[in-house]
């Protein structure tokens, strides 16, 4: 007789695992070392994320720990911090700070129920992605002036100092955010470009219709000015929304829609109520991959681009054989073609590098980078693991450049890296958070600086410089050199053992998702 342990491994986990309840998943994995295997294996679980919660590997280079981060998102965490100006935090009450602002992570509330499982940050605001595709909203999309009291949120300068639902037609699956606007991809694969969010406009084009391969979007980036898309042929388009021809047409499309009086006020219930809407216009389609060396993690399939990350006015790019390159898109009528940058892919020159040779630094023995990120100014290249590897670039980065190399971030298992303007994160697999940079108002998150103990990172050096700017709100402390690990136990009461499985950052501020190791969830 035939028993189900019978039956091809890829069967179960594809066709019968995926019919089950969670409880009834536990059970069966308690029933033999066969299904205990079957039951852990963690690309089944990463799928189950997918589909279960909304939450997908697209901002992480997590290889493993996804039934962990399953557990956890039954009752996830939204914590902030950072500068407070223009609502950004979304906090009701602002802690007490020896020299204002917010410096350490602090929990924000999020709609009733809502399970938060993506965070992407503006330059004065934050998106919030849950696992029903909603998205919720919070500080001021537009920064160039101010917005009324009477105004709705049609104009981009109107705050949300609490989290926003955004009512949308579709649900969303990813978010990406510029200095003053945003890029969402929705479970249609329509994309939509937000320079308010009462307004939200789907840019209707041949070439993003997903009709094809050549044409449904894989990705979504957003620059400092400009939104672009990478599609599963590993074509990229791009459109400028802040300058002709497209911001004429979305000016007169503002104006019909004031004189109608859509203006998106938000409901009592913390609705805004989008008036979407179609703006027929062709994307421009960058130029085509220059022809690129073969590396030492060559395969058989044709090179294309698999990954896109956004500086102000320049894109990365990423190949699936591990090729790094960049292209400026200043606009439509400057736009230059990609530049390989060797010194970011090729695994001998970057053995080569002096933090390699003049330091007890391990050199990586193979590699192939797999993730990149990029936000204002600064780019990192980076792949994941026990030996990982993160190389940070500049906007003047070029062909010739070598990669900045912070020894703290090597071989350490760094599974994302963020950007702020002069502050930067990492998010390693073990669920800690290194940041390091400028003290942007307290966007590093390690601390009080008053409190903080003299020559400790984000404080000061000495006793007298703390004691000098407590009583007088200031200067701030000095940079952070050597990535320092983030604590979310700040607060009256400590809390339990805090596992961050996601982080965001842009201008002054940061986001993070964490989970409590210590609460018992009923699911697992």
């Amino acid at each position: 007789m035939i028993v189900l342990s019978d039956l091809p491994v890829e069967v179960i986990l594809d066709n019968l695992l995926p019919w089950l309840a969670t409880p009834d998943l536990i059970h069966l994995g308690k029933t033999n070392r066969f299904f205990a295997r079957l039951c852990n294996d963690d690309t089944f679980w990463k799928r189950k994320l997918q589909e279960d919660f909304n939450f997908t590997d697209e901002k992480t280079a997590r290889i493993t720990g996804w039934k962990q981060i399953y557990r956890g998102l039954s009752n996830p965490k939204t914590f902030v911090w950072g500068e407070v100006s223009r609502g950004r935090l979304g906090l009701k009450n602002i802690p007490n700070s020896s020299i204002k602002d917010v410096p350490y992570p602090v929990e924000l509330k999020i709609g009733s129920g809502a399970r938060i499982v993506t965070l992407s940050a503006a330059g004065t605001a934050f998106f919030a992605l849950d696992s029903a595709g909603s998205v919720y909203v919070w500080g001021t999309l537009g920064g160039n002036s101010y917005a009324l009291a009477r105004d709705g949120y049609s104009q981009p300068e109107k705050p949300a100092k609490t989290p926003l639902k955004l009512d949308m037609p579709s649900p969303t699956r990813s978010i990406s955010c510029g200095r003053y606007h945003a890029t969402t991809l929705d479970d249609q694969h329509r994309v939509w470009t937000f320079l308010s969010w009462g307004r939200p406009f789907r840019l209707d084009s041949p070439a993003l219709d997903a009709t094809s391969f050549d044409s449904t979007p894989a990705q979504i980036q957003s620059g400092w000015h400009f939104s672009s898309v990478l599609t599963k042929s590993g074509d990229v388009y791009i459109w400028w929304p802040s300058t002709a021809p497209l911001k004429d047409a979305i000016d007169a499309q503002n104006a019909t829609m004031d004189a109608a009086g859509l203006k998106a006020y938000a409901t009592e219930e913390g609705v805004i109520p989008c008036s979407t809407w179609e703006l027929q216009q062709e994307p421009t389609r960058l130029p085509p991959l220059p022809q690129l060396p073969q590396l030492s993690s060559w395969s058989a399939e044709p090179v294309k681009l698999v990954k896109i990350a956004a500086l102000e006015n320049q894109l990365i790019g990423l190949t699936n054989h591990g090729h790094v390159l960049m292209v400026s898109v200043d606009s439509v009528h400057q736009l230059g073609r990609w530049e390989y940058l060797p010194n970011f892919s090729d695994a001998e020159k970057i053995q080569q590098h002096p933090a390699y040779v003049s330091s007890q630094l391990k050199p990586p023995q193979s590699l192939r980078i797999t993730h990149i990120s990029a936000q204002f100014h600064t780019l990192v290249a980076y792949s994941p693991g026990i030996n990982s590897v993160v190389l940070l670039g500049s906007h003047e980065t070029n062909a010739e450049s070598k990669p900045l190399i912070l020894p703290a971030l090597q071989n350490n298992d760094v599974i994302s890296v963020v950007l702020g303007d002069y502050h930067y994160g990492a998010l390693t697999s073990t669920g800690k958070l290194l940041t390091w940079g400028a003290y942007s108002r307290g966007a590093l998150g390690l601390g009080d600086p008053g409190r903080i103990p003299p020559g400790m990172p984000g404080g000061y050096p000495t006793e007298e410089l703390r004691r000098a700017a407590v009583a007088s709100g200031g200067p701030f402390p000095p940079s952070v050199s050597e990535p320092a690990e983030v604590s979310f136990d700040h607060g009256e009461a400590r809390r339990g053992k805090m596992f961050c499985f996601a982080v965001t950052a842009a201008g002054w501020h940061m986001g993070a998702l964490v989970i409590d190791l210590e609460v018992r969830f009923w699911l697992i």
